[in-house]
């Protein structure tokens, strides 16, 4: 189901996956969408983790530009074309959501899923892909208290030369971390694996970073042309472990 929520800049639509059995209270999970923004294949993915015993919030991030159906993908993304004209509107979106509009609104996010019906209080999981995995650091970073969980899969920019690169406020964080890296990834290449792993030691933090063999960017979207079933399920299996033993045990 959709709802709105108060955001930093205005009301954002917002994904609210419940699971399909089971009575609550439920431990709450956030899902960072990725470039190509909420749409059916978000809403499967966010049902799947729900199904596993969670509330899930998918927040529509790009609020700014636009609501849910103004924003969804016009192309056929199965196709390489198809996908690289969604990309050329969508990306745009990305690069104007910076760290200083992502912060207020991750607030925003962790308030309003504390919020929801059924969302038992504690500790919360992040999850994000693609640029949705930086949101999901940055919210572990951020809400160090809270967040005890935190996966992020195919992202991109989690550990560049910036000042605001997400790797560097790792040691603020508590959670446990679980990356699932796509396979030669020009915005996460070898050398940011190694920077992102360097950082998860250095502050001493449960985490595993891999990189998924053979899996391309964007790997776990069904919805496009770059899905890779078998990689998708690594991540289905490997996030489920950790939410599950971070946020049941």
């Amino acid at each position: 189901m959709l709802i709105e929520i108060p955001a930093a800049d205005g009301t954002a639509e917002a994904l609210v996956a419940r699971p399909s059995t089971g009575a609550g209270p439920f431990p709450g999970v956030i899902l960072y969408m990725d470039a190509f923004g909420l749409r059916p294949r978000i809403q499967d993915m966010a049902q799947r983790i729900a199904d596993w015993g969670y509330v899930v919030l998918a927040p529509n991030v790009f609020y700014r530009d636009g609501n849910v159906s103004e924003l969804a993908p016009t192309t056929d993304m199965t196709t390489p074309e198809g996908r690289e004209a969604a990309g050329a509107a969508a990306f745009p979106r990305v690069g104007h959501l910076g760290t200083d509009k992502a912060l207020p609104d991750i607030d925003a996010w962790v308030h309003a899923l504390s919020g929801l019906d059924g969302v038992a209080p504690g500790p919360i999981g992040v999850t994000g892909y693609c640029m949705g995995a930086r949101l999901a650091v940055r919210t572990a970073t951020t809400h160090p208290d809270v967040v005890a969980a935190c996966g992020g899969f195919h992202g991109g920019g989690l550990a560049t030369g910036t000042p605001d690169s997400p790797h560097l406020g790792l040691g603020d964080a508590r959670a446990r971390f679980v990356f699932g890296h796509a396979d030669h990834d020009q915005s996460m290449d070898n050398d940011a694996v190694a920077r992102l792993g360097d950082a998860l030691d250095a502050a001493g933090l449960e985490a595993t970073n891999e990189v998924y063999a053979g899996a391309p960017h964007g790997y776990s979207m069904a919805d496009t042309s770059v899905f890779h079933p078998e990689a998708t399920e690594r991540h289905f299996r490997e996030l489920r472990e950790l939410l599950d033993g971070t946020l049941k045990a």
